[in-house]
């Protein structure tokens, strides 16, 4: 079998035929992973989502409390970096020691205070303001997998043989 250069694949949708289609893709995977395990080329293979639908979860309410919380929370880490790496100096009265500049609780919350100064003013000069945090996926209505149509029934005896090596 001649191999496929993957770049040419990229852009453009898979040829051949359907030899199952689901309404679920961890369908289409387990699926997927049976014809595998019956020694079928995986590189022949393609999962195919057709009439698909964006959908957008909200996560969260936001708010300035919250904005400002998550502020103080990051900044108190970026505080505690710049501790570790600047906080002490070497001591000059005794060589091979170290002298604090300043003290860790101080950087965690002059951090805390920059961060959340940060974050309330990036959220309040913002043109697109929600009140909601939220999460997107892009969802098929259907699932096809795909091989080449000369290798259909290639598929489905590896399909068979899978089902046999799982058992």
């Amino acid at each position: 079998m001649a191999k496929r250069n993957l770049r040419d694949l990229a852009g453009s949708l898979p040829n051949g035929s359907a030899v199952a289609d689901f309404n679920n893709y961890l369908d289409a995977v387990a699926y997927v992973e049976r014809i595998i395990l019956g020694d079928f080329p995986a590189t022949s293979i393609a999962i195919v989502g057709t009439n698909l639908s964006t959908v957008e979860r909200v996560r969260a309410r936001i708010s300035y409390g919250r904005i400002a919380l998550n502020g103080a929370i990051t900044g108190s880490w970026l505080g505690l970096i710049i501790f570790i790496i600047f906080g002490t100096a070497p001591s000059e009265s005794t060589p091979g020691t170290t002298v604090p500049l300043f003290s860790l609780g101080s950087a965690i919350l002059v951090g805390a205070g920059f961060g959340m100064l940060f974050q309330v003013l990036r959220y309040s000069l913002s043109k697109t303001k929600r009140g909601f945090a939220s999460s997107s996926q892009v969802i098929a209505k259907k699932y096809e997998v795909l091989v080449p149509s000369e290798l259909l029934n290639e598929a489905t005896s590896a399909y068979e043989k899978g089902g046999e090596l799982k058992a």
